[in-house]
C-alpha cells in the first residue's frame, strides 16, 4: 500500500444503513482497521457495530461530517434520497457519497440528477455478491457514473470489494448489469427448483438429480457465447438446431408438468415464445431469435 492509500484509509469512512449488507460492509472496514463511523435509523443496529469497534454518530449530520467517504446501503434509491435529503446540501461539501442500493436504471439516473442539483458528489454502485463474500478477494462491486470519484477512493472501496470495477459513464450502467446478472441467477434457481419438483414427483430425490443438472450447466458457458455472438450480429442461424424443433421439446416439459400436477407457467412461458416465433415465420431460426421477441412486449399498446 502506498503512503497516499494508507492516508486515505486512516481518514476513515462513514457507513449509513446497517441492514445485513451494510453491517457486512462496516465489518469489513473494521477488520481492515479502517476507522468507521456508523449511523442507522434504528440505533440498536449501530450499537451492535460499536461492539465491533465502530464509532456511533449521534445523528445523521454528524455521521456525514465524520468522513470524506460516506457509503449508504439503504433499501433502495428512493429511501437513500429521502434520508440524505433531510440534510442541507452544504453538509456534503468535499465529500463523496457512494450509493450502494438496488435500483432500476431510471432510479439510478434520478439519483444522479438529484445529487447534481444539490452539488453532491455521488458514485452509484451495485453489489454483486452475498454478504459472506464482502471483504474477500472474490467480492465484486460495479460502479458507474463518476470514474474520478471511484479512483479518488479506490483504496478504501477495495477493502470491501477488491474487484471494484468501473463499467461506464452512464450512472445506470451498474444497475443494468446487476439486474441482468440477477435475472440469470434467479432464473437458474427457479428452473432447478421446477425440475426438482418434477423429478421428485416421480419418486427421485433432488440431490440425486444435481449431477445431471450440473452437466447442463457445463454446457451453458459455450452456449452463452454463441447466443451473444448471434445477438450482437443480429443474425440467428438455425444450422445446428431450430425453434420449430425446440418447440416440441418445450411442449413435452409443459405436458410433463401438467401431468405431475405442477405449476407449468415457467415452461409454458418458454413454449409460448417458441410458438410465437414459429407463428411469425422464424421456425427455421436458432433459439437466439427469441431475443427479438423479448425486445417487444406483446401486451403493450401499439
Amino acid at each position: 500500500m502506498t503512503q497516499n492509500e494508507a492516508a486515505h484509509r486512516s481518514a476513515g469512512v462513514t457507513m449509513i444503513g446497517l441492514g445485513p449488507m451494510g453491517s457486512a460492509l462496516a465489518q469489513a472496514f473494521l477488520t481492515a482497521d479502517v476507522p468507521t463511523t456508523v449511523w442507522n435509523r434504528t440505533r440498536s443496529a449501530s450499537e451492535r457495530m460499536a461492539e465491533a469497534g465502530a464509532t456511533v454518530a449521534d445523528d445523521l449530520a454528524s455521521a456525514v461530517s465524520s468522513a470524506r467517504l460516506v457509503i449508504t446501503c439503504l433499501r433502495d434509491h428512493e429511501a437513500t434520497r429521502e434520508v440524505l435529503g433531510s440534510l442541507p446540501g452544504e453538509v456534503f461539501g468535499g465529500r463523496v457519497v457512494v450509493v450502494l442500493a438496488s435500483s432500476t436504471p431510471h432510479e439510478a439516473r434520478t439519483t444522479q440528477r438529484w445529487a447534481d442539483e444539490r452539488g453532491i458528489d455521488v458514485l452509484i454502485g451495485a453489489i454483486l455478491v452475498p454478504t459472506p463474500v464482502i471483504g474477500t478477494p472474490e467480492a465484486l462491486i460495479l460502479y458507474s457514473g463518476r470514474r474520478d470519484l471511484l479512483e479518488r477512493h479506490r483504496s478504501e472501496l477495495e477493502v470491501v470489494a477488491p474487484r471494484s470495477t468501473f463499467v461506464g459513464d452512464d450512472p445506470a450502467t451498474a444497475s443494468i448489469l446487476d439486474t441482468g446478472m440477477l435475472e440469470i441467477f434467479f432464473s437458474g434457481m427457479t428452473a432447478f427448483l421446477h425440475a426438482a419438483a418434477l423429478v421428485t414427483s416421480a419418486g427421485h430425490t433432488a440431490s440425486s438429480f444435481v449431477p445431471m443438472a450440473i452437466e447442463m450447466l457445463d454446457i451453458l458457458p459455450a452456449t452463452f457465447l454463441g447466443l451473444a455472438a448471434d445477438v450482437d450480429a443480429g443474425e440467428y442461424p438455425g444450422t445446428e438446431e431450430n425453434i420449430a424443433m425446440e418447440a416440441a421439446a418445450l411442449r413435452h416439459i409443459v405436458d410433463s408438468s401438467v401431468e405431475a400436477g405442477l405449476d407449468a407457467r415457467l415452461p409454458r412461458l418458454m413454449h409460448d415464445l417458441a410458438t410465437r416465433a414459429v407463428e411469425e415465420g422464424y421456425g427455421a431460426d436458432g433459439w437466439s431469435r427469441v431475443v427479438e421477441l423479448l425486445r417487444t412486449d406483446p401486451a403493450a399498446p401499439a
